[in-house]
């Protein structure tokens, strides 16, 4: 951050904000049109040192990163709004916090007074050479088409089936470590649920490489199941270890969930009742479905951004900026050696991994 704001950001006054999000929101006015707005925002949260994560037409945010020896994370969201010369800037804390110390009404304040300090260093003239600056930009007037491109690595066809063999055996195998663990009341609520998410996605991963296999939403309900087999293997495997362990006769994998609904669960010595193990049920199968989803959509962009090089990333991207049809793009793609359906296919989904990171990095 610059002298001049860190300065300024010190006689702010601040206002306080409780709630389960807190946030605060001011609104000015600028003369200036949505295009140079989002420019000269842009440049200051550069100059306050605060990492864009998105813009558009009309809007433009970017998040406040705390840094110290003990952490290095993202504290609030700020967005700034135009509509018609009006400008709505709202920060939004991010985290569990329901009391912001008065951190957001800071960020907002010194936003507005960065904006207009920045605005004043640019007069009428400088402010069209922006405006054609910015416009070239979007346009990607000053893309030069290259003579040729790297050519495709050796593919494989996307196959589904060995994502669901080694999903199975992986779902098994966490199954009899989770019963293993919860036989020796070493299960930990939350801490389960994260470590079992990080292992299933973890193989995945490195299926998903092997089989050039990137259908999210088939993946998403392959991992479902394989969630749902790792607790229910669980259960059952428990039974196994404790008759094995105990020398006891079998009574039935029935009977058994019989006789845990009608012990009850129990946390810190109090029975909960039958309907504490449903309420643990579904809290295992929530969490790990929730982490299973953030943790694949990253691997899985890492991935389809991996096996295709930069400069076809930018090729095609430039034709889809131009207005170009798929059959145009594909024809283009052709004529730089990129003729197989397949690659052409991964070139296109890397673009759409380049938007899953900036969706990503805008999860408040």
């Amino acid at each position: 951050m610059e002298d001049i704001f860190r300065n300024y950001e010190e006689t702010i006054s601040r206002k306080h904000s409780i709630g389960f999000t807190p946030k605060y929101k001011e609104e000015f006015r600028t003369f200036v049109n949505e295009t140079l707005f989002i420019a000269i925002a842009e440049k200051a949260f550069e100059k306050l040192g605060w990492d864009v994560v998105y813009k558009d037409d009309h809007s433009i945010e970017a998040k406040y990163k705390e840094t110290s020896w003990m952490s290095n994370r993202w504290t609030e969201i700020i967005t700034a709004q135009y509509n018609n010369n009006n400008v709505l800037v709202k920060s939004e804390s991010l985290g569990n916090e329901i009391w912001d110390n008065g951190k957001n009404s800071k960020r907002v304040k010194l936003f507005i007074y960065a904006y207009q300090e920045t605005l004043k260093t640019f007069n009428i003239q400088a402010l069209k050479d922006l405006e054609k600056e910015i416009e070239k930009k979007n346009n990607w007037d000053d893309y030069v088409i290259p003579e040729t491109l790297p050519q495709p690595r050796p593919t494989k066809t996307p196959n589904i089936t060995l994502p669901i063999i080694g999903g199975i055996c992986i779902s098994l195998i966490i199954g009899f470590l989770v019963a293993y663990l919860s036989v020796k009341g070493l299960y930990f609520i939350g801490l389960f649920e994260f470590l079992v998410a990080t292992a299933l996605v973890f193989v995945m991963k490195y299926l998903i490489k092997f089989s050039n296999y990137t259908n999210i939403n088939k993946l998403l309900y392959l991992l479902g199941g394989m969630t749902v087999l790792t607790y229910v293997s669980s259960e059952y495997l428990q039974y196994e270890i404790i008759l094995n362990t105990n020398n006891l006769e079998r009574i039935g994998f029935w009977n058994f969930l019989k006789i845990q609904f009608s012990n009850g669960f129990t946390v810190n010595k109090i029975n909960t009742g039958w309907i504490g193990w449903i309420v643990i049920w579904i809290v295992q199968l929530g969490l790990t479905g929730i982490f299973i989803y953030f943790r694949l959509v990253v691997a899985l962009t890492k991935y389809v951004l991996e096996r295709v090089p930069p400069e076809v990333v930018d090729f095609t991207y430039y034709h889809l900026i131009k207005d170009k049809s798929e059959e145009e793009i594909r024809a283009e793609l052709s004529k730089k050696g990129w003729s197989d359906v397949q690659h052409q296919n991964e070139a296109f989904e890397a673009i759409a991994g380049h938007q899953n990171v900036i969706t990503l990095n805008r999860v408040k």
